[in-house]
């Protein structure tokens, strides 16, 4: 089964009643840190459990130290994954308003934790879901503690130590998941810092959908990727964004063209920028 795997609105609502469906409400917003749990009491699929970003699928900030949204206590993320119903061998989907990020951010804590298999985004998320005139619900979900057992796969992560001694190497592919103008250091409406790390590439993850807000075709997105890889090997990539978030919908997009999962700089930019020693680009 591929690691990545997008559903459609109308599949998931065929499947609503599936045993062993879990489903996860990821919507998020950096401007408005309750926009998500507002939004979800407002209305969600059907049995849609609430997975806040900064509560749940990141860890404790660190000023100074660590980036915005920090790997979550993979223990504690495990329990919170049986908390809402997460068993081994469950078929998961995770959604947000529709880009994706954070549902991508969902789905890369689950391959981290072991679970690379029967995990889907909703693609193009709960704007897809309202466009094809499907319900949503008011109603808790049903209670169920799962059996999940996680195990974090350090591989599939990089610190700050290991990617400044691998920056000058030639098979490291290093893509920057924020806009261009973020990336090039001519606006920085988050972080205290403008640039990007030496020796990455842009590759701005909006540009993995298409006008609908749906993901590319995987031909597509293969091409995409091909042109920043080159020869290199698709395990040796490295992605970071601002906090480690959007970085994971390129390396979700990298699956779902076929690729091997590439690896996650978890700090990303808001993390890099923490020590001045550490040096800066700008511009292309």
């Amino acid at each position: 089964m591929p690691l990545a795997q997008l559903i459609t609105p109308q599949q998931l609502a065929e499947r609503l009643d599936a045993p062993g469906l879990v489903i996860l409400d990821c919507r998020f917003a950096l401007e408005d840190a309750d926009y998500g749990q507002r939004s979800y009491a407002e209305g969600h699929i059907a049995g849609a459990h609430f997975a806040d970003l900064e509560r749940d699928l990141s860890g404790p900030v660190h000023k100074g130290q660590t980036g915005r949204h920090p790997l979550p206590e993979p223990a504690q993320l495990a329990e919170r994954l049986r908390e809402w119903g997460v068993d081994a061998d469950s078929q998961i989907v995770l959604y947000d308003d529709g880009p994706g990020a954070f549902a991508a951010r969902a789905w890369w804590l689950l391959a981290w934790l072991g679970k690379c298999s029967g995990v889907s985004i909703l693609d193009g998320g709960l704007k897809a879901w309202h466009a094809a005139h499907l319900p949503l619900s008011l109603d808790p979900p049903a209670k169920r503690s799962g059996s999940f057992t996680g195990l974090a796969n350090s591989r599939l992560v990089v610190d700050a130590e290991q990617l400044l001694k691998r920056l000058h190497s030639p098979e490291l592919t290093l893509i920057d998941a924020r806009a261009l103008p973020r990336f090039r250091g001519e606006a920085e409406p988050i972080d205290p810092v403008a640039g990007h790390i030496p020796g990455a590439q842009c590759l701005a993850s909006s540009e993995n959908l298409g006008p609908d807000g749906r993901f590319l075709p995987p031909e597509q997105l293969r091409q995409r990727f091909a042109q920043v890889l080159g020869e290199r090997s698709a395990q040796q990539l490295v992605s970071y964004c601002g906090s480690g978030v959007t970085a994971c919908h390129n390396l979700f997009a990298l699956a779902l063209a076929g690729y091997p999962l590439g690896r996650l700089y978890p700090g990303s930019w808001s993390e890099w920028i923490t020590d001045p020693s550490h040096e800066v680009a700008t511009g292309d």
